[in-house]
């Protein structure tokens, strides 16, 4: 009996050249297309009844700045340390165009939504990359799911991605005359202001912060070795 085909190869061969790649691992499933087809595409995958992505649960941005670098020392370091050292690749300490060239993603800022088929008990992720890193813009999906009104308006907010088409994106987190996009890797930690109350302006006034950045938390990613045992005890079990 032969197993049954993954979502993702289905929806590649459905899909055709618009998806530019599908992805199945760790039990999930991703597709990545170009901007241009992002609508034709989610419009597929709501309407068409061999799918029937009902529902948008998310959206949400991602900055790929010094993706999969790290600062931290972790695999040729001696065997009496561990996490030893600043390499100074972490993000914040070079712009996009000098960034490291050993990462694997080819765009900066990317925009993810999260699809649940309640009636075939699926879910999917779905991933495009905006073509321009200065000024990033992908189309907005509000005419196709209205829940993700807000969830763009945040995306917008934190990561300075606009949706092409919303019909009102405004900044929904932070404060109407804050500067900048606080989830971008290249904002600083501690902020561009401070803010204080002078008592004889009488007023909220806005000053550069007096705070010198420093690296306090490593960022590293690694396999999940969880994942790694189960495998392990999977491939034990069936021999």
């Amino acid at each position: 009996m032969s197993e049954p085909e993954s979502l993702a190869r289905r929806l590649q061969v459905q899909l055709g050249s618009k998806v530019s790649s599908s992805i199945e691992a760790l039990g999930e499933t991703t597709i990545e297309v170009l901007p241009e087809n992002l609508l034709s595409v989610a419009r597929t995958l709501r309407d068409d009844p061999a799918w029937q992505f009902e529902q948008c649960v998310d959206v949400c941005g991602v900055d790929y700045l010094s993706y999969g670098q790290v600062e931290w020392d972790t695999t040729d370091v001696t065997s009496e340390g561990f996490s030893r050292g600043v390499e100074g690749k972490g993000a914040g300490r070079f712009d996009w165009a000098n960034r490291p060239r050993d990462t694997a993603m080819p765009r900066r800022f990317a925009v993810v939504a999260h699809l649940l088929s309640i009636t075939h008990n699926h879910r999917l992720r779905l991933r495009t990359f905006c073509a321009d890193d200065d000024v990033p813009s992908v189309p907005s999906l509000v005419g196709i799911w209205p829940a993700v009104n807000w969830f763009e308006r945040e995306a917008f907010d934190l990561f300075g991605i606009v949706f092409e088409g919303h019909p009102d994106l405004r900044r929904i987190l932070t404060d109407y005359g804050f500067v900048g996009h606080a989830f971008r890797k290249d904002f600083p930690l501690i902020g561009n202001v401070e803010v204080r109350y002078d008592a004889d302006k009488k007023r909220v006034i806005y000053e550069p912060v007096s705070i010198e950045p420093r690296v306090l938390v490593p960022r590293t990613i690694r396999d999940d070795s969880r994942y790694e045992q189960a495998r392990a005890e999977s491939e034990g079990g069936s021999r």
